[in-house]
Formats: C-alpha cells, structure tokens, sequence
C-alpha cells in the first residue's frame, strides 16, 4: 500500500510526499515490529552473571505474548571484548560465554514454534585485532591477509586527518612501525573491502547462518566498508550534525563503492525466502540514508531521526515527514527507531522521572502507527530510565578514550529487571552478579510487577501491538501527517478504515475532534465529551474514525 505524507504546517495543495504500492502482498519485514536484544543484558541463563542464547531461548514466551514479529540479536561471535561484541574474532561462530551454534539453531527453532523470527547482526566494517587475518597481517607485512586491512609505511604522522568516533587518531602504530586504521576503537582494525577476499569471506558467514534459518541479519556501520583509496584528508574536523556524517566525512565514509556491496548480499538472500537485510546507515542526508534501500540493495536501512528529535512537534513533525519523502523516492519502507543500545534510554532523553516517563508512553504509540517496521529496543517496553553507572564499573570504550568527557553507552546496557527480587531475576538465584550494576530501583519496572499492572508501560505496549495487528491502517497503509500548536496527527488509511495517532505535545489540554472510537490512550486523563477527546500534555491516542 502506499504511504503518504502532508509535511507539518503545510496548506491543501502543497507538495506531499508518496511511497507508491508493492506489487504484491507485504513482506513480513515491511511492517514488522522488531525487538532488539542486547543479549549480554537480557538474560543469564547458566548464572555466570552475563545474558546468553539459553537464558533468551527461556525468555521467549514473554516475547511472544508482547506481540513482537522478530527479534534482533547483537553480535553473539567470539569477540575481544573490546566493544561489546562488536570487535567479531569469529563470524561463523558463538561466543562460549553465550552457547554454540547448536544454541542458535534450537533458538531459531523455538521461536518459529512461536511465530518469531530471529535477526542477528553482523559487523563488515572491522574485525578484532584477535582475529586471526590481522594477527597474520601484524607478524608478517607481506602476508596476504596484510592486504585485507588498512596499513601505511612507517612515518612521524598519521597517514591524514581521520579521526575515530570513539576519540582520538583513526590510525595506530603496530611493533613494526606500520600505521593501522580503525575507525573505532584501537582493536577494532578496519577491513579493506577492495581485496576481493574480504567480499568473498563475508558472502560465506550469510550463507552459513541462512543455512541455519535466521530471518536475516542487521548490518554495522553499514555506510562505512570502503574508504577513499588515497587517503585523502577530509575536508572537516570530525564534527557529525545531529542525525550523522556529512560532507565533513566525504573520505571516510558512504563512497559509492559499498552499494555493490549491498547488491551481492541482496542477491545472496534472494536464494533464502522471506529473509532481509537492514542496514544501521548514520548519515545527515536522508536521501542519501534511503539509497541503501533501494529494490536491489538492503531492504531496509534505519532511520534514526526520531531517536534524535527533540519532544516538539515540529521536530517529530520533520522526523516523520523526511522519511517518509526519502524512503518514498526509493519506494521503501521507513524503519522508526526510538532506542537501542546506542542512545540513552526515551525517558531519560525526554526529561526523565514522570513526564520522561509520560512521554515515552506516547511516543510508543506514535512508534506504532507509522507505516513501516518498528524496531524496540529491550527495556524500553518497561519504560526504563538510563541508568547510572559508577565509572569504576564502566565498560564502554568511549568513556575511556575519551578520558571520561563522555558517559558512554553502558547507562542503556544495564540488564533486565524480570522480577522485585535484589538480583531482578536477570540470574538463577545465588548466582553470580550482573555484568554491569542494576540500580535498586529499577525492582519496581521488574517484568513480573508490571505484568500485574493493567496501567504499566508493558501492558500499555502489549495492547498497542495487539490493537495494531487488528487494524490494517496502522503500521502500513497510507499516512499524513500535520500539526496544529502543540498538537501532532497522523491520520494511517489502511483497507478502508483509518485510525489517527494524536500527541499532544504541550503543557497543557488539547480538545481534538473525534469522529470514532478512542481505540488506546498513552496514560490517564483522556476523555470524550460532545464529539471532542481532552487530551492531556504529553498523552497520545489512537481514535478510529467513522
């Protein structure tokens, strides 16, 4: 179905935007509702302290009765734990802290006896400086595998001006003298996708988890692979805008070179049916973000403008509108994102305690509504706050090469609560303690009370995706999208019916007009009187119309 969209405060008979029909029935992967996993944090099922594959294959009843249609595993391969996982020693292989292939192969087969599909991740942009090319290439410069990375001769400077994302040179030094890129952390070199080996490496690691029937795979970094082959400096210092690299990156990042890439492994999973491709692109220019979907390449790439809005209805507004016109173009689906493990969690970001709270609820029904595919991130369907973690417990390698400046990520990472008890149930009792420090309070956003609680964030999800699968107009169909003040509507047409989604973004109540049933409301308050719905600040509802 098509998706179409009016841009906030435009007037009948301005441009909109349109994303025209598929040919034929969707895709599962066009509207899913994707959980991410953190796996290290979800679930300790052997009481070693840290999540794995036998305490998430337990845990998928209660992703099953959320009402999810996937889940996203991190990086589950043998790694250096450098980067949580995302420095891979292995990729056709498990990490003995979380199981063996065995282990993934009964996962996959769980959850389709639960009608859940399983997407894992992959990292083609660096491997571990453990792995076992970039040992070769670090004891013999001549070695064949040295080709299959990034290194300059010996010299006083770095080769240019890169610089990592995590702080500091792009370039270190090996024993020999030699410079090494990586774009991330010193142990995660970069690979050097114009040695036709690294292609043909990675087409093998698709194959072997395909073969054991994963639905398809999540790409890292996957607007990076190729870098400019002269080394050129860029043009800027590195300085992202809010939603990712631009022009200032040119040399580092999204050269043309990586969509062949993306061609081949569109081409792979054509031989596996029903599997997709979606792709973490972090680019300023969405236009530029929607090229990696385009019919022959991934099926999807993120878009993470509403993870980095502000709560205003012209920034949502904005959010919205520019992914829907980009993705249109290309004749994608948009894929919305509010969390992951990246970011901190919602209602720390929309200003925390109860109205971060509140306006993580109703974002959550925005989430929704949008047509496309909606990706959830673990925790925050117990709207979770980020947590605070004591510097002599953190992980993160940002924090430490940036010499603290920056908090890192470990604060979205801290694991699950799944009951009230002191360990929250993350481990089998008189286990050994979670891998990063759970706070005491986080008992009370425990699974097992919330469950207990027909007002909690978990129910509040569970109903939403429950009265989304019901209604065709929510999550595909065609959307627009205007606002009014402090008030944001997105109206979804699907099959007939339609269903708007209204966000009352102020500080105070918004009368809207309702022709039709209240379906859901994000929190309390809401009422109908004389054909008008109050909506309090900071609610969202969804009216079904007549």
């Amino acid at each position: 179905m098509s998706a179409r969209l009016v841009a906030a405060g435009t007037a009948a008979g301005q441009q909109p935007w349109s994303r025209p029909a598929p040919a034929q029935e969707q895709p599962w992967w066009r509207s899913a509702v994707v959980y991410q996993v953190y796996l290290r944090s979800f679930a300790d099922g052997n009481g070693d302290g840290i999540g794995d594959l036998a305490g998430l294959r337990a845990r998928l009843p209660y992703l099953s009765w959320l009402g999810v249609d996937a889940l996203w595993i991190n990086p589950h391969y043998p790694s250096g734990g450098a980067d949580g996982g995302y420095d891979v020693v292995d990729y056709r292989a498990v990490d003995p802290e979380y199981g063996d292939v065995s282990d993934v192969e009964a996962l996959v087969a769980d959850a389709r006896q639960l009608g859940l599909r399983v997407v894992l991740d992959v990292v083609p942009n660096h491997t571990s400086d453990r792995h076992p090319w970039f040992q070769a290439a670090l004891a013999d410069p001549d070695a064949p595998e040295a080709s299959r990375y990034h290194f300059a001769p010996p010299s006083e400077e770095p080769p240019n001006n890169w610089r990592s994302l995590f702080g500091g040179p792009a370039w270190s030094r090996t024993p020999d003298g030699r410079w090494y890129l990586h774009l991330f952390a010193p142990e995660q070199p970069d690979l050097n996708w114009r040695d036709p080996v690294v292609a043909e490496d990675f087409e093998r690691t698709l194959r072997f988890w395909l073969d054991r029937g994963v639905s398809g795979f999540r790409v890292d970094v996957a607007y990076g692979l190729y870098k400019d082959p002269e080394l050129r400096d860029n043009p800027g210092s590195y300085s992202p805008t809010l939603f990712g690299h631009g022009p200032e990156q040119a040399m580092t990042w999204n050269q043309p070179e990586v969509h062949d890439v993306w061609r081949r492994w569109r081409s792979v999973c054509d031989e596996y049916p029903d599997t997709m491709l979606v792709g973490e692109v972090c680019l300023a220019d969405l236009d530029e973000v929607a090229l990696y979907s385009r019919p022959d390449e991934l099926h999807q790439s993120l878009s993470f403008r509403l993870l980095k809005s502000r709560w205003e209805t012209p920034a949502f507004a904005e959010a919205i509108g520019s992914a829907l016109d980009a993705f249109g173009r290309v004749g994608a689906p948009v894929s919305w994102v509010l969390g992951n493990h990246d970011k901190d969690r919602m209602v720390s970001r929309f200003g925390g305690s109860e109205t971060g709270l509140a306006r993580a609820r109703a974002a959550a029904l925005l989430l929704l509504s949008l047509p496309g595919s909606a990706y959830v991130y673990a925790g925050d369907e117990l709207g979770l706050p980020q947590a605070h973690v004591p510097d002599e417990a953190k992980q993160d390698p940002i924090f430490f090469r940036s010499g603290g400046e920056r908090a890192g990520r470990d604060g979205c990472r801290v694991p699950m609560p799944w009951n009230a008890t002191a360990g929250v149930g993350f481990s089998p009792a008189g286990a050994a303690k979670p891998w990063l420090p759970v706070p005491a309070e986080w008992r009370r956003h425990a699974v097992s009370r919330q469950t207990r609680d027909s007002g909690s964030v978990l129910h509040l999800y569970r109903e939403a995706l429950a009265v989304r699968a019901e209604h065709p107009a929510l999550g595909t169909g065609e959307a627009t999208v205007s606002t009014r003040g402090d008030v944001l509507t997105v109206r979804c047409t699907g099959q007939g019916r339609t269903v708007r989604c209204v966000v009352n973004m102020g500080t105070d109540t918004a009368w809207v007009r309702s022709r039709g049933e209240v379906l859901l409301e994000s929190g309390p308050g809401v009422h109908t009187s004389a054909g008008s719905v109050a909506l309090p600040p900071d609610t969202a509802v969804w009216i079904a119309e007549d």
